[in-house]
């Protein structure tokens, strides 16, 4: 008997439940009364419960009645949600996003621009990739994303048929953990001194990923294929490494890591550029998104 229930008969028991009386469901809704009574009492024959009590003068809720209102109301404000969603849908279609974000790219501000796209999108569909060095570009190329968030001193893919614009810049610190010998070296430390010691590097999957490697100090090198992972081998005193301020601001704040002052060896800053195939014409929610990655 379920299946027999209507968003309407819901409507009028929880109107009944607001206005406390049936006349005033009935005004609310701009029904006829006898027209409410019918949905309450097809609603409860569904059911094969009494919602209401029968012998007061107030629409009082019986102890089923009480305990069904909350579902009436979520139900209602589902098909509210859908008859939204809808709507924008029949306006608009449903904007797809396909982007692959360098695993360096700040997660916080990344996860605050999909907020607000989701705001201003509420129908987006979006494909997220994080990757590495020059993944993204590959992914572009094979139009499984239609942008890459990429560093700009990685080698692009293929300069032909991809074109790069500036994003954002951010600034990179040299770290590793306060047990490490590199800790209590004399500052500033020479290259020659870093190349002693064993680097932790960001590197990918992709064929020859090791000829795009930045910031290499010397031969002694652990490559690993995650951020995440850097950052905690560093912290286990097991390198040094490249990071970005912004990953590890806290880390340093706390002394689980300590910033390393580097002599005649400029590292600048991390310079971010959106990528995606020469002659693409971005929608209006991709430009919006590119426009939230490069803001403040």
């Amino acid at each position: 008997m379920l299946d027999n229930v209507t968003i309407n008969q819901l409507r009028a028991f929880v109107a009944v439940c607001d206005q406390g009386s049936f006349s005033g469901a009935a005004r609310k809704l701009a029904r006829a009364q006898s027209a409410i009574s019918h949905a309450i009492k097809a609603l409860e024959n569904a059911f094969d419960v009494e919602l209401f009590e029968r012998n007061t003068r107030k629409a009082q809720l019986t102890a089923a009645g009480r305990s069904l209102l909350p579902d009436a109301r979520a139900v209602i404000s589902r098909t509210e949600e859908m008859k939204n969603r809808a709507g924008a849908i029949s306006k608009v279609g449903v904007p797809q996003v396909s982007v692959a974000v360098d695993a360096y790219f700040p997660r916080t501000h990344l996860i605050d621009c999909l907020r607000t796209l989701q705001q201003e999108f509420p129908t987006a569909a979006i494909n997220l990739r994080i990757t590495t060095m020059q993944g993204g570009e590959h992914l572009v190329l094979e139009k499984l994303c239609a942008l890459a968030v990429t560093i700009q001193n990685v080698p692009e893919v293929n300069p032909d048929a991809i074109e790069r614009h500036w994003l954002r810049e951010e600034e990179m610190v040299t770290v590793c953990a306060p047990s490490h010998a590199l800790a209590s070296t004399p500052k500033p430390i020479p290259v020659d001194e870093f190349g002693r010691h064993t680097q932790i590097v960001v590197t990918d999957n992709q064929p020859g990923a090791e000829k795009t490697q930045q910031g290499v100090a010397g031969k002694r090198q652990w490559l690993v294929n995650d951020l995440g992972a850097k950052r905690d081998l560093l912290k286990a005193g097991l390198g040094w490494g490249h990071l970005p301020r912004h990953l590890v601001s806290e880390d340093l704040a706390s002394g689980e890591l300590v910033e390393l002052e580097r002599r005649a060896w400029h590292m600048g800053t991390l310079t971010f550029m959106v990528s995606q195939r020469r002659g693409y014409d971005l929608s209006a929610c991709e430009s919006r998104l590119v426009a939230l990655l490069g803001g403040p």
